[in-house]
């Protein structure tokens, strides 16, 4: 027996998953996380849509950011994690797969039933005709208008954030939408903003169909993914978990294994892909 046995028991004996990923899943295609091993923000916290619609200093500070972050996601791909989850998925286990995170990729990786629960960040949309666009569009003309920003050196940060420092954002030529003139913004929830109910209702149809609910990758820090673990326990359903450090879940979970995320799924894919789904 190995660290990954217990897990790999676990679903054979509760073979349809609702999954639940997060950070800790995209960490190995080079987007950095947002929280430290004991569940603390490592920089300051992401932007508030209260604050990104009232301050037009503050939208263009983020665009600004976001303009010379977005390389790091354009060429992110498909980590470990994602392409075992969408194993499992194509093997049967997997009922549905609620990702917090927004970069796309396990939709990249292969997997079908996809919850995007926070909106995904190669998508715009305004915020007053509600039309949407791709990200790529929009990046096109933030470099037109800002070229001499494109070289800046910054560290990547979460989502396609940037960390750039003691720059002045007041002259960052932020576009408008090109139907209706509205304000533009990435069609993801910021804090402040509620996850749409219909995101949630149909995780909850599925976990209603599903025989466990596992976590991925996440602290759980954030109550919009950490409602389903109340659900799941309120409906009798085991919660497991893998990630390396403290979750929000800790004293819940029947079965929680502290390893590398990928690791631990690619482990179970190995083990479970080809056994029959009773």
């Amino acid at each position: 027996m190995d660290v990954f046995t217990p897990l790999a028991e676990f679903v054979r004996r509760h073979p349809r998953l609702l999954v639940l990923t997060g950070a800790g899943c995209s960490t190995g295609a080079g987007i950095p996380d947002y929280r430290d091993t004991n569940g603390a923000w490592k920089r300051s916290e992401p932007m508030r849509f209260q604050l990104f619609v009232a301050d037009a200093l503050a939208r263009k500070r983020y665009w600004a950011r976001s303009m010379v972050g977005w390389r790091t996601m354009a060429r992110a791909r498909p980590a470990m994690a994602h392409h075992a989850l969408a194993r499992l998925e194509a093997a049967g286990h997997v009922e549905l797969l609620v990702t917090q995170n927004v970069d796309g990729l396990h939709a990249a990786a292969g997997s079908g039933q996809v919850v995007d629960l926070h909106g995904r960040i190669d998508t715009v949309c305004c915020l007053q005709c509600g039309v949407r666009s791709p990200r790529r569009l929009l990046q096109g003309e933030l470099l037109r208008r800002n070229p001499g920003w494109a070289a800046l050196p910054a560290l990547a940060a979460p989502d396609g954030d940037a960390d750039l420092l003691a720059h002045d954002f007041a002259d960052f030529d932020v576009p408008a939408c090109t139907v209706c003139g509205g304000m533009l913004k990435p069609d993801v929830v910021f804090f402040g903003e509620n996850v749409p109910r219909d995101r949630v209702a149909s995780v909850r149809t599925a976990l209603a169909r599903s025989d466990a609910l596992l976590v991925a990758g996440s602290s759980l820090m954030v109550y919009s993914g950490y409602r389903f673990v109340e659900d799941a326990l309120a409906a009798g359903k085991p919660v497991i978990a893998v990630n390396l450090g403290r979750t929000r879940g800790d004293d819940v979970f029947a079965l929680k294994l502290e390893q590398e995320v990928g690791a631990a799924l690619d482990a179970l894919a190995g083990r479970l892909c080809g056994e029959a789904v009773p």
